[in-house]
């Protein structure tokens, strides 16, 4: 008997419920869901906004308690850095073996360069300036004037030039000028 009065009580209610919900309309329904939602969300998230005012509430360490970051280099160091990078001179010619190497693993044309030594007094740096005609695609003489810096930390592509007979024409002539900052070896 006691579960058939739970089952009434239960239909009494829900029937209760529904003529509510019918009286306030559909969009007051939703109106206090969202208001339960919001409560319950706030009540969610009470319990971990006083934990970050407990860790805020922290006092922050002294400032000899942090880490500091070492001191940025000096002006003998930055020079030394600047020096250290540089290639040396006795290799330079090495080095134009290097850019036809790369030339040809690029597939690119190559035939003959132009070459000009010169050195400036005031930085005590000589320079090894390298002028090529190339010949091929045009993805390819990018790839290897990327690849011949890569290959030289101490060099430069100071100019570029394309020339192409016919729009159509997939090979392309390109003029590439390098120039190496070298350094005379160390004794």
């Amino acid at each position: 008997m006691a579960a058939a009065l739970n089952q009434v009580n239960v239909a009494a209610l829900l029937l209760r419920a529904r003529i509510a919900v019918l009286r306030l309309g559909i969009p007051a329904c939703v109106a206090i869901a969202l208001c339960i939602a919001g409560v319950a969300a706030w009540a969610w998230l009470l319990p971990q906004r006083a934990a970050q005012a407990r860790v805020m509430a922290q006092p922050l360490p002294a400032p000899s308690a942090l880490v500091t970051p070492p001191p940025p280099p000096s002006a003998n160091q930055n020079l030394a850095a600047f020096y250290d990078t540089l290639g040396e001179k006795r290799y330079a010619e090495q080095q134009v073996k290097v850019l036809f190497d790369l030339a040809a693993k690029s597939s690119l044309v190559l035939n003959q360069g132009e070459y000009k030594a010169g050195y400036d007094k005031a930085s005590r740096v000589s320079t090894y300036q390298i002028i090529l005609p190339v010949k091929g695609p045009y993805q390819s003489i990018w790839q290897f004037a990327m690849q011949g810096l890569r290959a030289m930390p101490y060099a430069s592509l100071d100019e570029v030039g394309f020339r192409r007979d016919t729009i159509a024409d997939p090979t392309v002539e390109a003029r590439l000028r390098f120039t190496l900052y070298l350094k005379d070896a160390e004794p």
